[in-house]
């Protein structure tokens, strides 16, 4: 079982998503957390925008490559939530994010995470990509979420776990936990492969 195999390495969490906190603490791991506040997270403008959170995963991964000790494994992700082809970040101020919402209202928009599994003896890397059907907002909807909430801190600012989600979510496609910010259930399985690697 993977959380009786990896109490033999230290996990460390690339991240401070509070998300991220909470779905690994209630998949049962014990992790530390260190921030990769240091990573530039620009990427190629030729770059494909799916192959971007992955890029950008890998990047952040890779910042404590150097501290790496043998029994240690980093988790790094970066979630971006895509719309018509064009990545809609994290809004810089609450006006953006009013923008964003209206542009995701009533279509249908694609969430991808990149998630990097780093030790000193492996590297692997794997995308999550989660279809998500938003209903009509109206304005006073999303001036609603924007006052209440923090849509600032979040791709395409807003929440799937917070009150837009719960009222305008229609359906999703896909991992529910991989819009929240990590595809929990793909990483639980793949950290089980990456274990089997490094233990060969």
């Amino acid at each position: 079982m993977l959380l009786h195999d990896i109490k033999n390495y230290r996990l460390i969490l690339a991240s401070q998503s509070p998300r991220r906190h909470f779905l690994m603490r209630e998949a049962g791991f014990d992790f530390e957390v260190m921030v990769p506040s240091g990573v530039d997270e620009s990427f190629p403008d030729t770059m494909n925008p799916e192959a971007v959170p992955e890029f950008l995963a890998i990047e952040k991964a890779e910042y404590f490559k150097h501290l790496l000790t043998d029994n240690q494994i980093i988790v790094a992700a970066d979630t971006i939530v895509l719309l018509d082809n064009k990545i809609l970040g994290k809004p810089e101020h609450l006006d953006e994010a009013k923008d964003m919402l209206q542009k995701l209202s009533g279509r249908q928009h694609t969430v991808i995470t990149g998630v990097c599994l780093l030790s000193n003896k492996k590297q692997v890397s794997f995308s999550d990509f989660t279809k998500v059907f938003f209903r009509e907002f109206t304005a006073k909807e999303i001036d609603y979420y924007t006052t209440n909430y923090m849509p600032t801190d979040k791709a395409g600012a807003y929440g799937a776990q917070e009150w837009i989600g719960y009222v305008g979510i229609e359906k999703i496609e896909g991992s529910y936990f991989n819009v929240m910010g990590l595809p929990i259930q793909k990483l639980y399985t793949e950290l089980e492969k990456f274990l089997l690697m490094i233990n060969c």
